[in-house]
């Protein structure tokens, strides 16, 4: 009797699989924007489903549960990505900085005013600014929405403009991370 339940399931996953694999693909090019990449989170999410077919096919909607697995994978990714990004540009601005005279003062006072924001507004400004992601491309990496995005680095930018003593936040935080001021740590 085993053996005809695992054929069962077999078959059954197969059909879901050619029935969804365009879809999820599709939405992991969407979430990502790489349509190389979306094959393989498709494949991935696919994958992950299959080792937990049972509780997949008994819920509600199988269907939305393979979406929150490809949008899971694909904030991964994206976090990644960012992470790398981070990397990157921290590597070249410490070279620059050998080369350039950088205004230590003014990346310490930006970095100091980053750390007094809370996390999300730091995150927001930081992502937006200093490694100038677009508004979708910071939301996925936070796994938030854009509007949240917006409304966090608008009042990010407005509180550092109240912190730093000046109207033009937004352009110093850029040249202070730019310069090797790195992203701002500690709790927030």
């Amino acid at each position: 009797m085993g053996r005809a339940v695992d054929d069962a399931a077999s078959a059954e996953f197969h059909a879901f699989f050619e029935r969804h694999y365009a879809e999820l693909a599709r939405l992991a090019q969407l979430l990502t924007g790489e349509p190389d990449a979306a094959d393989d989170l498709a494949a991935d999410a696919l994958l992950a489903l299959w080792h937990r077919w049972d509780r997949v096919r008994a819920a509600d909607h199988p269907v939305a549960y393979a979406r929150g697995v490809v949008a899971n994978l694909a904030r991964s990714r994206i976090r990644a990505a960012v992470r790398e990004r981070r990397r990157a540009a921290l590597f070249w601005s410490q070279r620059e900085q050998r080369t350039e005279n950088p205004d230590v003062a003014g990346v310490v006072d930006v970095r100091e005013a980053l750390r007094r924001l809370p996390f999300r507004k730091r995150a927001c400004v930081v992502l937006r600014h200093g490694f100038d992601l677009s508004e979708r491309d910071t939301a996925l990496a936070l796994g938030v929405s854009v509007g949240t995005v917006k409304s966090q680095t608008s009042k990010g930018v407005a509180e550092l403009q109240r912190l730093l003593g000046t109207r033009a936040a937004a352009p110093r935080v850029r040249a202070a991370l730019a310069r090797g001021g790195g992203a701002a740590g500690g709790a927030g």
